[in-house]
């Protein structure tokens, strides 16, 4: 799974798709890094209309509406060494 990679995921408060996605996360076990996109100027300049987003470094994994399904899905590419 994702487990062993340092993600970040930039959300913002009262955001129901962030919260859809943050269950999705939890429910899956995946470490992340939660970061507020109205917290961060430069998250903001580039996050501030497309959140929720996973970050893997810089690299937008998942951005918009995701969930368990997506998050499996991106796994097994990440697994084959495909891209997001």
């Amino acid at each position: 799974m994702l487990s062993s990679m340092d993600l970040v995921f930039v959300t913002r408060e009262g955001c129901g798709l962030c919260e859809k996605a943050e269950r999705a996360l939890w429910t899956l076990g995946i470490p992340y890094v939660r970061r507020d996109v109205d917290q961060d100027p430069e998250l903001f300049r580039l996050y501030t209309f497309r959140v929720p987003v996973l970050l893997l470094g810089d690299r937008v994994l998942l951005e918009g509406i995701f969930d368990e399904r997506s998050l499996r899905e991106l796994a097994e590419r990440l697994q084959r060494g495909g891209g997001a």
